[in-house]
């Protein structure tokens, strides 16, 4: 048991947290009140002070979310905590000292804007706050709630993209008081989270200082009407009316149940349901942010390529097999059909030859010996590598200082019954970004002994990027192209590569750009 508690005076209330080895920990902070009646698809509000000392010893709700199922989800737990105080964070701090002023790092989640939360286990602040850092992690609405575009709502768009920026004003207005500076803030995400965090550096709103996106793109986001044709097939499929009075009444399970069933069209067919063009060029999504002229008047990469966000400096990059979690522990991992695959590609936009050339470019180092395969290699460029890249050089032709990475170790777990790994998979970083291999919920990812040198090495460079706003390695550009390697091509090696897979790169000349 922890050996003792430490109380911090917030705006709202005094907090009660405790301390462990030397790491004072604050779980389930409300940073806003609890969206619910009449908040239900409105702005975020503050919460209502308290009186007393509010213990925040345990994780507090998570946004209602459906579960993740078969061998993905037992690949990525996601715990589920009861209640409506879904808009709260945690704190981890060394120091609670007023005028400690140490760097901020605040986490935001992934999980395709309809599942995750911060009670992940992997996620554990103490592991950033023992190097000296303030490292905070939250939730915000998630699937309909957080991103359903609803024209009659009090908010009709981009809910959950409001919860984060309401989070960073808390953090601004009171890391402080937990030994934190709020003008040295580094915000930091994957997937979903990178994507937030790259349409939040899009939006210049000057509430962080430096920014980490992994696996993310500044290229996704629906139109009001595309985003119109999901939720109203997520009310069909419901029984009601698009309208917040109607989805409002209906019981969180079922609405999560349709939004649930109208993500699978998207996702587990064969040939996906489109529901716009901008909805089926995210490869997989079904909710994601609106560009709705307030919050967001156009793509994050478009901003970005304007200049937005351009003293922010970014440390950015992918997994080498990203798209292979999406296949592999899938049924599509069966289909031996190239066909069935080409098809797949090209619904998400990819031109029609690109599965051949990737299917020439297998490696042994990276091997391409199934359909499956081939199709995760060219959607990871699709999805993840080439419109980071997009970002690096449209910040590049300004002098923004962009960090490019690739994350190259591949997990050995073949959760399937045809013995195809995981490999360099989406999300398997996270547990060495974060040095949380110790925790039993990474092991299905990982498999039973993953490099903990690589845990040493990322998690410390995340940190220095924090502490300093440079990785270690040099900024990239257009001529040189450098790219920080962890595990080059599945080997011992972490070293940068000037313009990997250069050849395919190349292919996707013209594709993806901004403007």
């Amino acid at each position: 048991m922890p050996s003792q508690t430490q109380q911090v005076e917030t705006a709202y209330g005094t907090v009660a947290g405790q301390v462990e080895d030397g790491i004072a920990r604050f779980l389930g902070i409300p940073y806003a009140a609890a969206p619910v009646g009449t908040l239900r698809f409105a702005a975020p509000a503050p919460p209502e002070p308290w009186e007393g000392v509010r213990d925040a010893f345990a994780f507090g709700p998570t946004p209602p979310k459906p579960s993740i199922e078969g061998q993905l989800g037992e690949l990525m737990p996601d715990p589920s905590v009861p209640g409506d105080e879904w808009l709260n964070l945690n704190v981890w701090s060394p120091d609670l000292d007023p005028d400690a002023g140490l760097p901020v790092m605040v986490w935001i989640h992934g999980g395709a804007f309809t599942t995750g939360s911060s009670a992940v286990t992997a996620y554990d602040g103490a592991t950033f706050a023992r190097d000296g850092v303030v490292c905070v992690t939250l939730n915000y609405r998630l699937g309909v709630d957080g991103f359903g575009y609803i024209p009659d709502a009090p908010l009709p768009a981009n809910r959950g993209l409001h919860d984060q920026i309401f989070a960073l004003r808390w953090v601004r207005d009171n890391i402080a008081r937990f030994g934190g500076n709020p003008g040295d803030v580094t915000v930091f995400g994957e997937s979903a989270g990178a994507m937030s965090v790259l349409t939040l550096l899009a939006l210049d709103l000057g509430l962080f200082h430096k920014a980490i996106a992994q696996s993310g793109t500044a290229h996704i986001t629906q139109t009001p009407h595309d985003a119109a044709l999901v939720l109203n097939a997520i009310a069909a499929e419901a029984g009601v009316q698009p309208t917040a009075e109607a989805l409002a009444a209906l019981p969180l399970a079922n609405l999560v149940a349709a939004q649930k069933a109208v993500g699978a069209d998207i996702t587990n067919s064969a040939n996906p349901v489109k529901y716009g063009e901008t909805t089926i060029a995210s490869c997989g999504m079904s909710l994601m942010p609106v560009i709705d002229g307030e919050l967001i008047t156009q793509r994050p990469i478009d901003a970005i390529a304007a200049g937005k966000g351009g003293d922010v400096p970014l440390l950015a990059g992918t997994n080498t097999e990203e798209f292979r979690l999406f296949v592999v522990p899938t049924p599509m991992v069966y289909w031996l059909v190239p066909q069935q695959f080409k098809n797949r590609v090209e619904a998400y936009g990819v031109p029609a030859d690109f599965y051949d050339q990737y299917k020439a470019n297998s490696t042994s180092a990276y091997p391409r010996n199934a359909p499956s395969g081939i199709a995760a290699a060219v959607l990871t460029d699709r999805m993840f590598r080439i419109p980071t890249y997009r970002v690096a050089e449209a910040r590049a032709q300004s002098g923004a200082a962009t960090y490019l990475y690739e994350f190259g170790w591949r997990s050995p777990v073949t959760p399937n019954t045809i013995q195809v790994k995981l490999g360099a998979c989406h999300s398997l970083e996270l547990p060495f970004v974060w040095k949380t291999l110790d925790v039993p919920d990474t092991r299905p990812i990982t498999g039973p002994n993953p490099p903990r040198d690589l845990a040493e090495v990322m998690h410390r460079q995340w940190v220095q990027f924090a502490v300093t706003g440079l990785p270690g390695w040099a900024a990239y550009d257009t001529g040189t192209r450098p790219v920080m390697t962890f595990r080059h091509d599945n080997g011992e090696a972490d070293r940068v590569v000037a313009d990997p897979r250069e050849a395919e790169r190349k292919l996707w000349e013209g594709e993806l750009s901004a403007g």
